[in-house]
């Protein structure tokens, strides 16, 4: 009768715990977000192939500038970019990545990333 007793309290336990655990999102203040890309786009610094990346705020500091952008899946480093802040008037609702059109014969380049729910964002910065 006590082993009964103590897989009921230990099910309303976790019952209880599951019911008043806080929304499952992640921790936000790295701004992880999965990007799908279908051909090259330019970072500072590199070309991302086409493939499935990583964008994330370094340390988990909101207030820094510096991203991160990982292979997914298999959590290997690519590069890390310097970003300045950068700002838009409407809230996205999505994940928004911005590109800018290079010349002939080069990829798009990511000029900014804004994380859904943030007016501030991270505009990357290219050498002239």
């Amino acid at each position: 009768m006590k082993f009964r007793i103590l897989i009921t309290t230990a099910f309303s336990l976790v019952l209880f715990g599951a019911l008043f655990v806080p929304n499952g999102r992640a921790d936000e203040t790295d701004k992880m977000t999965i990007v799908r890309l279908n051909g090259p786009v330019e970072v500072p610094g590199t070309v991302l192939s086409a493939g499935t990346y990583v964008f994330k705020l370094m340390n988990g500091a909101s207030d820094t500038n510096i991203v991160q952008i990982f292979k997914a899946y298999d959590t290997r480093l690519i590069t890390t970019v310097e970003a300045i802040p950068d700002y838009r008037t409407r809230t996205p609702g999505h994940t928004i990545l911005s590109l800018e059109e290079r010349g002939a014969g080069q990829p798009e380049a990511v000029k900014a990333w804004f994380y859904p729910g943030d007016n501030y964002g991270e505009q990357f910065v290219y050498p002239r």
